[in-house]
């Protein structure tokens, strides 16, 4: 963020000078109020596209953990991603969906036997440079 973008939080003015650094990030005083405030740092961004993987994947019964090992985001980041987009979670649990992460070949071979896909309901999402086979079976 540049200088020249800034402004104190509390009376909103651009009068400001710089007033050393807390916690490693810099600190600046407000010329008409005093007060003293610096700026937060920005986080890392994760893309959107593993967001919406992500809520995708639980839409579908992946847990939190499976989500995180499939994708390598962390699963805090998903429950977060869930709450803040008000995501709610399937009500039945008479279906364990199952997974199975293919390259390309791999993916061909399971569509040409006929019998992977008549076994039951089944979805074929992309993941980066690989396909998920994702399957539901009858807990009961």
């Amino acid at each position: 963020m540049k200088i020249s973008e800034l402004s104190c939080p509390k009376c909103d003015s651009n009068s400001f000078i710089k007033s050393g650094f807390v916690k490693g990030n810099q600190r600046y005083k407000c010329k008409s109020c005093n007060y003293n405030f610096s700026v937060p740092k920005k986080g890392r961004e994760v893309e959107r596209k593993y967001v919406i993987k992500a809520l995708q994947l639980y839409l579908e019964g992946v847990s939190f953990r499976e989500i995180e090992r499939i994708l390598g985001v962390s699963h805090v980041s998903v429950m977060n991603w869930v709450k803040k987009y008000n995501i709610p979670r399937l009500e039945t649990d008479a279906y364990a969906p199952s997974y199975q992460l293919m390259n390309h070949s791999e993916l061909l071979t399971y569509i040409i036997n006929r019998e992977n896909l008549e076994s039951g309901s089944s979805v074929i999402t992309q993941v980066g440079d690989k396909y998920m086979v994702i399957s539901w079976s009858n807990r009961k």
